[in-house]
């Protein structure tokens, strides 16, 4: 919710809105002193001017829970209703039982090409090959259709697009923002645990525990410690205003990922006051914040931030016996280099005429004493002693290690609501607590083990969240599901399910397919294999005249809807139909070559971009080093997730721009080129053969003899009219194909 943030927060956003505005001083500037103003001397006097006339309500009291507010249908229990017998499908019965009651009827089913193709993108972001398309056109047998779902959720490619929808929602990147935007250590562990997470069908409740309390698991593995990387990937300010005041923005946008992400609520609304919409009072976003309050400040490095990675309780041990040894190395070096300099001020004493040379033991001999002092062959040894000492201390031993969150020992801090949300003026203590529309039950909170590291408190708002009890979290992650497949949610506002929030179009077939979630056991490709067998998501897309009067937004599904390929989808489709995608899969992110007049944006131009070599560039779009200052054009050009804050629904615009951008970027002249030289390679020296492959690559089906006649006429005019030479007459017809609308749009 806009009007839930505060002035700096607003202004913040709007100056990563506008181009060029991003890491520039004077954002910055400007930034830090509303923050030091707007939070600090200015606010503190009129906050207390106000609080003193009412400081009930300043604080939140006299909040009160109605039968109503409870009774709203996201926080009634789930259930799992009846099925209709309109259909043998259960989705499909639901969805027609909707339709029949308004005199419509669903679309028929898709063409066989049109369903692999949405399939291959919805599943793994690609487009499927000829060969992929011909085998599913010709395979005849009733099962065809599972065979191929189960065949892409086996891809490993599933990973990396599914993936992606997850780091869209908790503002993934791998950088801080602000002036600097330094790169966050390891932050594409994160990334990569993600992707193995999906590709494994990590139940949804072990992947949320794992996230916000993997380091409290018993002997976490090294993708528990990884997956609380989530803690770190906020923006960060490395020179704040006010640094009470940036810890609280930080455990402020801990409580708003996880209450939007995991609940689907705008908890963060009720940080300087009792919620204006939804039955959440100010105590209850500070008791959620007291599961986080002992959580070490990101300080962009360090022990606090990072933690070593082991994959088992033997690989640490050896690791700590290779330190040790290492360590007991050093220490004998020392001692003999020790020996070799008490004998030279030894020598250098009984050198001087009164017998007080210095031997004082912090003072180190200079070369020419140790060589005056030993004589020439035990001065050699000394040397090599010294070289040798040297060499061990710089020696260290590689770990792996990931970006993730610490605490400050196992006893937290006191929590106080704050008035006004200003830290300046604390209210009544609070002790950690679930919020009270949802039972409110106190958590009980065991004492930390012997061994502990941190409060345990995590663990606890973990297995409340991720409890199949909770109304909330199967409800979200079921919507979020079929709004990926769909193109919309069952409710429309993914991260808000409160009384603000879009009621669902439709509530009992989404408490089903909750209810379904739960009991497959949490498994996401379950839910994959339920939603596209259903006829609904094998819908044709085309309009029908009465339909489209009744229902125009497609709110009762009687058709599939039409959508464009993300940012990422039609960056690496270019790729895979040229030939060239790297599938190589995870590791450091990949810097692609950006243009210099978009470096130039920059506070100090090309800082913290590297360079990559061809092959790496080729890589997915998923692996592009994710730098918040410094987004890819192409990119952004087509509306890549914002990383500030968590991205549950993507922009979907038609500007210009975009396709000025694919018709002169270096990048996609480039990728021309090398398709041109596929064809060439492929289909000989045959131009309707080239222009029907191309065609063929970008749309997944047989063009047409027309369609073939009109790039075979393009190709020819080119040569004849503009003179240019047959490779670069073929190149501009590729660049035209990469830029049909029919490649970037699913039916």
């Amino acid at each position: 919710m806009t009007d839930s943030l505060s002035l700096p927060q607003k202004v913040r956003r709007y100056l990563r809105s506008v181009p060029h505005a991003r890491g520039t001083t004077l954002s910055l500037l400007l930034l830090s002193g509303l923050l030091a103003t707007h939070r600090g001397f200015a606010q503190s006097a009129a906050d207390r001017t106000e609080i003193s006339k009412n400081p009930a309500a300043a604080s939140g009291k006299g909040f009160t829970l109605s039968d109503k507010d409870r009774s709203h249908w996201s926080f009634l229990p789930v259930q799992s209703p009846s099925v209709p017998t309109d259909a043998a499908h259960p989705i499909d019965a639901f969805l027609q039982a909707r339709l029949k009651a308004q005199g419509l009827r669903p679309n028929p089913i898709a063409s066989k090409r049109e369903r692999i193709r949405r399939a291959c993108y919805d599943l793994t972001g690609l487009p499927p090959s000829p060969r992929e398309v011909e085998d599913f056109d010709a395979d005849a047998s009733p099962n065809a259709w599972e065979k191929l779902i189960d065949r892409l959720l086996d891809s490993p490619h599933y990973g990396e697009k599914w993936g992606r929808h997850w780091l869209d929602l908790v503002r993934f990147a791998e950088s801080n923002s602000y002036e600097r935007d330094g790169a966050k250590p390891h932050a594409w562990r994160y990334r990569d645990y993600v992707i193995r997470s999906f590709n494994a069908d990590k139940p949804y409740d072990r992947f949320l525990r794992e996230q916000l309390a993997g380091d409290e698991f018993p002997d976490p593995s090294p993708d528990a410690i990884t997956a609380t990387g989530y803690y770190r990937l906020g923006v960060w300010d490395d020179e704040p205003a006010d640094r009470e005041l940036a810890r609280l923005d930080a455990l402020d946008d801990l409580v708003t990922t996880t209450g939007q992400v995991f609940l689907g609520l705008t908890i963060d609304c009720a940080r300087c006051h009792n919620h204006k919409l939804d039955p959440i009072p100010q105590s209850d976003y500070y008791r959620l914040l007291g599961f986080f309050n002992n959580i070490n400040p990101y300080k962009n490095g360090g022990p606090t931030d990072e933690l070593e990675l082991f994959n088992s309780p033997a690989e640490r041990e050896s690791h700590r016996d290779r330190i040790n040894e290492l360590n007991r190395q050093r220490a004998d070096a020392a001692g003999r280099v020790k020996e070799f300099e008490i004998r030279i001020r030894q020598e250098l004493a009984r050198e001087s005429a009164n017998g007080t040379a210095s031997s004082d033991a912090k003072t180190k001999p200079t070369e020419d004493e140790a060589r005056r002092a030993l004589g020439p062959d035990t001065f050699a040894t000394y040397a090599e002693a010294k070289k040798s000492l040297e060499t061990l201390q710089k020696q260290s031993l590689p770990v792996e290690k990931a970006l993730a969150v610490t605490e400050a020992g196992t006893s937290a801090p006191e929590t106080f609501i704050l008035l006004r949300g200003n830290p300046n003026l604390k209210a009544d203590r609070v002790e950690p607590g679930f919020l009270q529309v949802l039972g409110g039950l106190d958590p009980v909170i065991p004492p930390p083990g012997k061994n502990a590291k941190s409060t345990g408190r995590r663990t606890v708002l973990a297995n409340w969240i991720a409890s199949r009890d909770n109304p909330l979290t199967a409800r979200v992650m079921a919507n979020r599901i079929w709004q990926h497949h769909f193109g919309r949610g069952i409710v429309t506002s993914p991260n808000n399910f409160g009384f603000q929030g879009d009621k669902p179009t439709h509530p009992q077939l989404l408490d089903w397919l909750a209810s379904a979630f739960i009991q497959s056991g949490w498994r996401m490709k379950s839910m994959h294999r339920l939603i596209m067998t259903s006829a609904a998501y094998q819908m044709s897309s085309r309009g029908q005249p009465e339909a489209l009067r009744v229902d125009p937004a497609n709110d009762l599904v009687w058709r599939f809807n039409m959508r464009r390929l993300t940012a990422e989808e039609i960056r690496d489709s270019f790729l895979v139909i040229t030939g060239t995608l790297n599938p190589k899969m995870y590791g450091p992110g990949v810097y692609v070559d950006i243009p210099k007049e978009v470096l130039a944006g920059q506070s100090i131009p090309g800082n913290g971009w590297g360079h990559s070599s061809e092959e790496e560039q080729a890589r997915r779009s998923i692996y592009i080093f994710a730098k918040r200052s410094l987004i890819t054009p192409i990119l952004e050009s087509f509306d890549l997730a914002e990383t500030d804050r968590s991205s549950p629904v993507r922009f979907t615009t038609l500007q210009p721009t975009q396709a000025l951008g694919t018709l002169n970027s270096q990048f996609v002249n480039r990728e021309a080129g090398i398709l041109a030289k596929r064809l060439q390679h492929e289909a000989g020296g045959d131009l309707a053969a080239q222009v029907r492959l191309a065609l063929y690559l970008a749309t997944s089906r047989t063009p047409t003899e027309k369609e073939i006649r009109r790039g075979t006429h393009l190709i020819e005019t080119l040569q004849s009219q503009e003179h240019t030479s047959p490779e670069t007459a073929l190149k501009y017809f590729c660049l035209t194909v990469l830029n049909l609308n029919e490649l970037v749009y699913l039916d």
